[in-house]
């Protein structure tokens, strides 16, 4: 009898773990808001560019009744989280592949969580995803995990490793690879989304590797002062790049070696800038809540800044870090 999922968003990570799964033989259903997007799935079937399109159900978010019985991977952005918890009975068999942290679900006794450093894009109005930066789908226990829920993890994973569209890690607690996550993520997210611009340009633009490089020391401080343990997501562990960027001229070596790698991705954040809501509380708010009366000044300097840009409606462009940098005061507060 083949493994009965329902993934919950159809954007870049959703399509590409439910393209995934269904070349495994797993029995997937997709669930998706945009009417367009299902009808294109619907005519065409679920595209990762590069590889042979798969049929199957997709069903709108507003019909959507979700099985007791199915596994159920959350693929959307946290700031849908409430709704979508509002149409669970249970959270048994609930699995989260999101980035950000949200007090709600964390609220929640799910077992599992799977943690994304692959860079996976969608086209809005079809389930048609690119990869555009390779790397890894961790997965494991967020709590102490029963053996059938380390055996429905086990078996996630080893169904991902078929498909082999990235590389899959099983491991005995995602939490530290979460907050490593966490790290990069409030770092990149966003300078590029109010910037306008793709994550290279983060190592390019003065201004810009300036208030990156902050970010990624000033999260790092602010994580190991909340006493969260880190572990390694890509070439290096966050206690190596803390240590790159406290040492006078490594920091442009390493911005050298990245910035190729990360030419044309595009953070999450950046497609809902001048759009509506978007992640910050979950990425930065985060990081200051977990700072308490921890300095972390260039955190509050970007949650102040993409608030007011959502709040007024704008669009993303370059001056935006500007105006991060004056709120900031002085260019102490990025050293």
């Amino acid at each position: 009898m083949k493994t009965q999922v329902h993934v919950v968003g159809a954007g870049g990570i959703g399509v590409v773990l439910a393209w995934s799964l269904a070349r495994a033989g797993w029995d997937v259903t997709l669930v998706e808001r945009r009417s367009d997007k299902i009808a294109s799935g619907q005519a065409d079937g679920l595209v990762v560019v590069g590889q042979a399109p798969v049929k199957l159900p997709f069903v709108g978010f507003a019909d959507w009744q979700p099985p007791a019985d199915a596994v159920i991977l959350l693929c959307t952005k946290t700031y849908d989280n409430r709704a979508f918890l509002a149409r669970l009975k249970t959270t048994r068999r609930l699995v989260p592949v999101q980035n950000g942290f949200d007090t709600i679900l964390d609220s929640c006794n799910f077992a599992g969580e799977g943690i994304a450093s692959f860079v996976s894009e969608c086209e809005r109005e079809r389930p048609v995803a690119r990869i555009t930066r390779p790397g890894s789908l961790h997965i494991g226990a967020r709590r102490p995990a029963t053996a059938e829920e380390r055996g429905e993890l086990a078996s996630l994973a080893e169904a991902f490793k078929q498909a082999g569209l990235f590389k899959v890690e099983l491991v005995g607690d995602v939490r530290p690879f979460k907050a490593a996550k966490l790290m990069y993520s409030a770092a990149i997210s966003p300078l590029a989304a109010a910037a306008g611009v793709d994550n290279a340009e983060l190592m390019t633009d003065t201004l810009a590797k300036r208030l990156f490089f902050g970010l990624l020391l000033e999260n790092y401080a602010v994580l190991r002062h909340a006493g969260l343990a880190l572990a390694k997501i890509g070439p290096f562990h966050p206690d190596t790049v803390a240590r790159v960027l406290r040492t006078p001229g490594l920091p442009e070596l390493m911005s050298i070696f990245f910035r190729p790698s990360l030419r044309g991705t595009y953070c999450s954040m950046a497609s809902d800038i001048g759009r509506g809501e978007t992640e910050i509380d979950a990425y930065n708010g985060h990081v200051v809540r977990l700072a308490g009366n921890f300095p972390c000044p260039i955190n509050r300097a970007a949650v102040r800044l993409i608030t007011r840009i959502t709040r007024e409606g704008r669009a993303p462009r370059r001056s935006h870090l500007d105006d991060m940098a004056a709120d900031l005061g002085s260019e102490r507060s990025l050293a």
